[in-house]
């Protein structure tokens, strides 16, 4: 259930962006959210404890934490909106998906390797956006955002490929 207190870490995160000189108390917490994440899958599939409701509180935890933060950065104006229209809409119809699924199949969606690093790439282009600007920093992070974004965008066509071929069955 590590990923339960993982979807809360977003509160000590935002409240550490609040305060620009607190960057590496923020950077510790993102490190942990990230770090937590990793290491809950790793132990669930190395103790075969993988379940289905795992599988599916995970990645809402996952977005809850990554949608605060970045919600937050956008409403001061560090992140640009569509970024956060992008990743809402990516979410809500893979969640209609998988939803539809639960409730009328076995069909139980799992993460896809597309999604898990975009998701850790998110995280460190929230990374690199609240530690203090250099040039080369703005470079970083312009390339990290130009690899999450396809990323995102491979990963949603897999899942609506994925939705396409189970509906098919029905």
């Amino acid at each position: 259930m590590i990923s339960l207190g993982r979807g809360f870490m977003a509160i000590p995160i935002i409240y550490s962006l609040q305060n620009q000189e607190w960057w590496l108390v923020t950077l510790g917490l993102i490190l942990i959210a990230a770090l937590s994440d990793m290491l809950d899958g790793y132990f669930a599939r190395r103790a075969h404890e993988v379940t289905h409701i795992g599988k599916w509180l995970d990645p809402i935890c996952d977005t809850i934490c990554i949608g605060s933060v970045v919600f937050f950065l956008i409403l001061n104006g560090i992140i640009p909106m569509w970024f956060f229209i992008i990743l809402i809409l990516r979410y809500v119809s893979i969640s209609i998906g998988a939803i539809y699924f639960i409730n009328h199949t076995d069909f139980v969606l799992s993460a896809n390797i597309f999604g898990k690093w975009a998701s850790g790439l998110i995280a460190l282009f929230i990374l690199l956006k609240i530690i203090p600007r250099t040039e080369s920093l703005e470079l970083l992070t312009m390339i990290c955002l130009s690899i999450v974004l396809p990323l995102l965008l491979t990963s949603w066509v897999i899942y609506i490929r994925l939705f396409y071929k189970e509906f098919k069955k029905l």
